[in-house]
């Protein structure tokens, strides 16, 4: 589905949530070079040079410092932090925009996805099945569903902070077969 953004009439319009004209609408906070660059980001992050990444990230700052009761613009600010790599600031602004408005999808999802590309995902399963419950629309209910599954299939293949270590030990394991595998005598050390 192709989506644009569309600026929003009010400080409190969804983010993220595709109108019929199939756009997205963005708080009114930001001004239009700003959402500009999200599109460009959203369209392919890789496009954004490092100087547009910063410059983007200034401006949504300002714009969370202009409108502090809007979660959305948190989540976008969080979103911009990823793309710049900054992964830190990013669950801190993400974790602020869930914690303002609990009941916020687009918080919620994008907080869980985070936690899941960071492999934390006890944490990112919690958060997406939250978002799964708020969704409003069939879109939202696909989008949270998928990133479910990815949870699913990295807590069953042992993708998880930890898990390195648990799959490191197996395969030491594997190489040292013990002497009543292999046939032969164990190795005694006298003193």
């Amino acid at each position: 589905m192709k989506m644009s953004i569309v600026r929003a009439s009010n400080d409190e319009a969804a983010l993220l949530v595709p109108t019929a004209e199939g756009q997205l609408a963005l708080p009114a906070v930001l001004p239009r070079e700003t959402a500009y660059t999200l599109e460009r980001m959203f369209r392919d992050p890789r496009v954004l040079e490092p100087q547009e990444r910063g410059d983007l990230i200034v401006r949504l700052r300002q714009a969370a410092d202009l409108a502090p009761h809007v979660p959305e613009v948190r989540v976008l600010l969080g979103m911009a932090l990823c793309v710049d790599l900054q992964a830190q600031e990013a669950m801190e602004e993400l974790r602020t925009a869930v914690d303002q408005n609990p009941d916020c999808f687009i918080a919620r999802l994008k907080f869980g996805e985070l936690l899941m590309r960071l492999r934390i995902c006890d944490q990112a399963a919690e958060h997406t099945h939250r978002a799964a419950q708020l969704a409003a629309n069939a879109a939202q209910s696909e989008l949270a569903r998928k990133q479910a599954a990815q949870i699913r299939t990295m807590l069953r293949e042992g993708i998880e902070r930890g898990g390195y270590k648990g799959m490191f030990s197996r395969l030491t394991r594997l190489g040292h077969k013990s002497a009543a595998q292999t046939g032969e005598p164990a190795l005694v050390v006298s003193k």
